[in-house]
C-alpha cells in the first residue's frame, strides 16, 4: 500500500484528507458517519474570542453547481471550545484542528494565546479570508499589509503549526501567501469562498439577509485549482488545496496542482461519507498506477 502520510509545518498527517472549517461542526457531529480516525485531519468551526450568533437569517441558499453561505463565524467562542469541546474531540488519532478568527489583531491573539494552552493542539488555522463578518475576516486577506499583520502578532503568541486560509477574493493571491510566508506561516489553505450573490426574483429581494455571501461547492474548482498551482510556485511552504472537492479525482486534481493536503467542505453537506471516499479512491488510484508515496503526486503539473 502506498504511503499516504504527508508532513504540514511540525504535524505529519496520516493521509493528506482534512475537512474544512464551518462544514464540519465540531468533528463529533459526523462520528456517527465516518470513522474520525482515518481523516488526516478535521478542522473545526472558526472560533472567535467571544461567542458570535450569526447573521440573520436566510443564510443559505442553493445556487447551480454550489451554495451561499452567509452563517457569519456562528460559534460558542474560545473558552467552551477549549474547556468543553476539545478534551472530546482530542482522543481521536486524527489531528484536530482550530480555526480562528477576529474582529481585530488583538482578538486573533487572544484566541492563540488561549488554545496555546491546549499541549496537544499541533495547529491552528488563522482565517483571514472570511466574506460573511463586518469587521476583521476578509478585511485582514485582502491585503498584504492587513495580512502581514495578523500573521506576525499571531506568529508571536503560537509556537506551533500555523496554517493561513486565504481569500480568493484578491487581484494577485500570490502576494498574500508571500507576504503571510514572510511573516512565519507554516503553510497556507486557499481558496475561501468566492463573494456572490442571488436574488429571489418572485420575491424581488437578495436570497440572504447580508446580500452576498460566500460562493462554495464544484462552481469554484477550476478557480481554487488554478490559485493553488499558482501558489505553490509561488511560495516554499506546503500549501493546502480546497473549493469543490467531492471525490477522490477531485482530490488529486488539487494534489498535482501543487497541494500537499486537501481539504473537504460543501460536500460534506451532500454526503457526510465522502472524506471516506476520497481516501478509498487516492489509495485505490495509487495502487492502480503504481504510486508508493503520494507525496511524488505533488506538484507534478
Amino acid at each position: 500500500m502506498a504511503n499516504l502520510s504527508v508532513k504540514i509545518g511540525d504535524m505529519t498527517l496520516n493521509n493528506p484528507v482534512m475537512t474544512a472549517s464551518g462544514t464540519f461542526g465540531y468533528g463529533l457531529e459526523f462520528a456517527d458517519f465516518i470513522d474520525l480516525n482515518r481523516l488526516g485531519a478535521f478542522i473545526v468551526k472558526g472560533t472567535t474570542l467571544e461567542p458570535r450568533q450569526g447573521n440573520d437569517y436566510p443564510r443559505m441558499a442553493q445556487t447551480p453547481s454550489g451554495m451561499l453561505n452567509a452563517v457569519g463565524l456562528q460559534n460558542n467562542g474560545v473558552e467552551v471550545l477549549a474547556r468543553d469541546i476539545y478534551p472530546l474531540i482530542d482522543r481521536y488519532d486524527s489531528k484536530a484542528i482550530v480555526n480562528i478568527s477576529g474582529s481585530t489583531v488583538a482578538d486573533y491573539v487572544a484566541v492563540a494565546e488561549r488554545l496555546s494552552s491546549l499541549e496537544r493542539l499541533e495547529a491552528i488555522e488563522v482565517n483571514i479570508s472570511c466574506p460573511n463578518v463586518k469587521q476583521g475576516g476578509m478585511a485582514f486577506g485582502t491585503t498584504t499589509t492587513g495580512a502581514s499583520e495578523v500573521v506576525r502578532a499571531v506568529r508571536q503568541a503560537w509556537s506551533r503549526t500555523l496554517i493561513v486560509k486565504l481569500s480568493p477574493n484578491v487581484t494577485d493571491i500570490t502576494e498574500i501567501a508571500r507576504a503571510v510566508e514572510a511573516e512565519g506561516a507554516d503553510s497556507v489553505s486557499l481558496i475561501n469562498t468566492m463573494l456572490g450573490m442571488a436574488i429571489d426574483v418572485e420575491r424581488r429581494r437578495p436570497c440572504l439577509s447580508t446580500i452576498t455571501g460566500g460562493l462554495s461547492g464544484p462552481a469554484v474548482k477550476p478557480v481554487a485549482v488554478r490559485m493553488v498551482w499558482q501558489t505553490a510556485h509561488a511560495v516554499k511552504i506546503p500549501v493546502i488545496g480546497l473549493g469543490g472537492i467531492a471525490s477522490a479525482y477531485d482530490a488529486l486534481e488539487f494534489i498535482m496542482a501543487g497541494a500537499r493536503a486537501i481539504q473537504v467542505g460543501t460536500a460534506n453537506f451532500i454526503d457526510p461519507s465522502v472524506t471516506m471516499k476520497i481516501i478509498d479512491g487516492i489509495e485505490d488510484y495509487c495502487r492502480r498506477h503504481d504510486i508508493n508515496d503520494i507525496n511524488d503526486l505533488t506538484g507534478i503539473i
